[in-house]
C-alpha cells in the first residue's frame, strides 16, 4: 500500500510544490542525484569512474508537453556529451546517456513520436561522436510500444542503443526473447510505475520471479544484459546464471541507482565484475525520488528521518 501511495504521488502536483520549497528536500535529494548542472553530472562520473565503476546519466525530466521544453533537454544531452568527451570520460562507453523519450517529445499531441525520435538520433550521433552510447529508458506501459518502435528505428543507424524492459510488466519476458540477440543491449529492471492488474504484477514475490526469468533468457541470449537491481538475492542469482552460461565478465554488467547500497557497487566492481551506477541530475527530481522510495521502504525511512531531524 506504501508502494502504491507513492507512486500515485510521483504525479501529483500539489505534493511536488510543497516538497520542491521545503529546503530539507533538497538536502535529502543530494544522496540521490548529483546535482542540477552539466558540471555537478560531469564531476559524479569522474568521482565513479575513478572508482572503478561505469556510469549512465539521465537529464531529469518526463512527460514534456512543450516543444521547447523538448529542446532544452536535448540541447542538456548534447552539451553533457560534449563535456564528457572533453574529459575524456566517455570513451569505450564507460560513462553514457539514458534518455526517456517523453522527455524529448514523445508525449506532444501528433507528431510526439516523430519528434522524440529525430531529437534521440541527434543525441546518439552527439554520443557516437564522443565514443559512447545511448539507452532509452522505459516509462509506464503506455509508451512501450512507442519506444520500442523508437529503439527498432534508431538500431537501423545505431545498433548500440540499449533498451530497458522491466519486469513487472506481464509482457516481458517476451519482450526479452525479441531482444536477446546478437550485439543488443538491454537493461533490466523491476519498473516503477504505479501499474494495473491487467498489465503488470502486483506482488513482490511475483515481480522477483518475472525477473529472475528474464534474466535467464537475457543471459542465455547472444545480447549484452545491463541487469539494474539492489537485492542481494537477484544478485546472487545473476551471478549464478551467469557463471552456468560461462558468461565472460566483460559480456554483461551490474546496475544500480547512485546514492543506493554505494559500499555494494564498489564490492562488485572490485571483484571484477562491471558495475554501472544510474546518475540523475536536473532541477527535475520529484518524481524520480517518489519512485526511489516507492522501491524501497528504507529510502523513504531516509527521507522521513532527514524531515523529522530538520524539520
Amino acid at each position: 500500500m506504501l508502494r502504491q501511495g507513492l507512486l500515485g504521488l510521483s504525479r501529483s502536483s500539489q505534493v511536488r510544490g510543497v516538497l520542491e520549497k521545503a529546503p530539507v528536500s533538497r538536502d535529502v535529494v543530494r544522496r540521490f542525484v548529483a546535482g542540477e548542472t552539466t558540471e555537478d553530472a560531469v564531476r559524479a562520473a569522474a568521482d565513479l569512474t575513478d572508482s572503478g565503476r561505469l556510469v549512465t546519466i539521465d537529464f531529469l525530466g518526463e512527460d514534456t508537453l512543450d516543444i521547447a521544453q523538448a529542446q532544452t533537454t536535448r540541447d542538456a544531452y548534447l552539451e553533457l556529451l560534449h563535456a564528457l568527451a572533453e574529459q575524456e570520460l566517455s570513451t569505450a562507453g564507460a560513462v553514457e546517456v539514458s534518455v526517456k523519450l517523453s522527455a524529448v517529445g514523445q508525449a506532444l499531441p501528433g507528431d510526439g513520436e516523430k519528434i522524440a525520435l529525430e531529437h534521440a538520433r541527434e543525441i546518439c550521433q552527439a554520443a557516437r561522436n564522443a565514443g559512447t552510447t545511448v539507452t532509452l529508458d522505459m516509462e509506464d506501459h503506455t509508451t512501450t510500444d512507442s519506444t520500442l518502435s523508437v529503439l527498432r528505428d534508431l538500431r537501423q543507424d545505431f545498433p548500440w542503443v540499449g533498451a530497458v524492459l522491466q519486469s513487472y510488466l506481464r509482457r516481458t519476458e517476451g519482450d526479452c526473447r525479441d531482444l536477446a540477440t546478437a550485439g543488443s543491449r538491454v537493461r533490466l529492471c523491476k519498473g516503477a510505475y504505479k501499474e494495473p492488474e491487467s498489465v503488470a504484477f502486483q506482488d513482490g514475490a511475483d515481480v522477483s520471479a518475472s525477473y529472475v526469468r528474464c534474466a535467464k533468457v537475457l543471459l542465455e541470449g547472444q545480447g549484452y544484459p545491463m541487469l539494474a537491481s539492489h537485492d542481494p538475492q537477484l544478485i546472487d542469482i545473476i551471478g549464478a546464471l551467469a557463471a552456468k552460461e560461462l558468461r565472460p565478465a566483460d559480456s554483461y554488467e551490474f546496475q544500480m541507482l547512485y546514492g543506493i547500497r554505494p559500499h555494494e557497487q564498489q564490492r562488485i566492481a572490485a571483484e571484477g565484475h562491471q558495475m554501472r551506477v544510474y546518475v540523475p541530475y536536473g532541477q527535475e527530481w520529484y518524481g524520480y525520488l517518489m519512485r526511489r522510495m516507492a522501491e524501497r521502504p528504507a529510502n523513504t525511512m531516509f527521507f522521513l528521518r532527514a524531515l523529522a531531524t530538520k524539520g
